[in-house]
């Protein structure tokens, strides 16, 4: 199910990122060539490609007319299909990371939905019935790891986009790092579920997932126009209660990527 939710985000994405390459390869050269682009551009991008058993997955969510081809929406996919077949999460630069075994202390992460204003990511990830995410928060730490890829790999392709068309490539991380900070701010008011949440599995698969997370999204601060829901989620995730609580958990300061919250001057006129 998390897969087919996925598809209907990854059509909103294609709809919003209709940008065309100058050069537009031809429908037959498209998988080919989409793959050279990965190769040269973005290590962690070729390795998930290499990794992943079946190409022909990957393969299907290529876009020959997107500027990109659709590689950091089939990155996405195919980390959820290697995680799926490991029960383990693939980290940025190499390694598996064990995915925790299920903890029933854990409250459903579905019981933060309420504090987030109505979006698409709101309803697929925390809203009970559609992704697994909304239910355990092992698959909400799945889906953080694969928009960290996503974004990553759009990252490394930064320069195979048209500068005047907006992009949603950093929606999906801010959203999920939202999502992840208030669940630890809400874990941290209950002393079992805090308790639980600092087992060691589940602390060791947050910590490193977060890390690269943080990297990831600071990284992505000084490319302009790849997201329209960006700010509204990082302000969450800067908020003085959600810091404190992965201060707690992280056992350091986290980071507020403020970089990214400053409004450019084509975002600005649209507001």
């Amino acid at each position: 199910m998390r897969r087919v939710v996925r598809a209907v985000l990854c059509g909103l994405a294609l709809q919003a990122a209709a940008v065309f390459s100058a050069e537009p390869a031809a429908a037959g050269d498209c998988k080919a060539q989409a793959i050279k682009v990965l190769k040269a551009a973005s290590p962690n991008g070729y390795a998930v490609f290499q990794q992943v058993g079946d190409k022909a997955f990957f393969h299907a969510w290529l876009d020959c007319d997107d500027a990109q081809y659709g590689l950091p929406t089939a990155v996405h996919e195919s980390l959820h299909h290697i995680t799926g077949e490991a029960d383990a999460y693939p980290l940025i630069g190499g390694g598996m990371l064990k995915r925790p075994p299920e903890n029933r202390t854990l409250p459903a992460p579905s019981r933060i939905a309420h504090q987030f204003r109505p979006s698409v990511f709101v309803s697929t990830y925390l809203q009970p019935g559609n992704a697994t995410a909304a239910s355990d928060f092992r698959y909400l730490l799945d889906e953080l790891n694969a928009y960290t890829h996503d974004l990553d790999t759009a990252i490394a392709l930064a320069d195979r986009r048209n500068p005047d068309v907006q992009l949603s490539h950093r929606d999906g991380l801010a959203a999920l790092m939202s999502f992840v900070a208030l669940y630890v701010e809400a874990a941290g008011q209950n002393t079992a579920t805090w308790t639980a949440l600092r087992d060691r599995p589940i602390r060791t698969a947050f910590v490193s997932l977060w890390d690269q997370a943080e990297r990831t999204m600071l990284a992505s601060c000084g490319i302009p126009e790849i997201g329209s829901e960006d700010r509204s989620f990082l302000g969450k995730l800067c908020g003085a209660g959600p810091q404190a609580a992965l201060g707690r958990l992280l056992g350091r300061a986290p980071v507020c990527p403020r970089a990214c919250l400053v409004v450019g001057p084509k975002t600005a006129s649209r507001e």
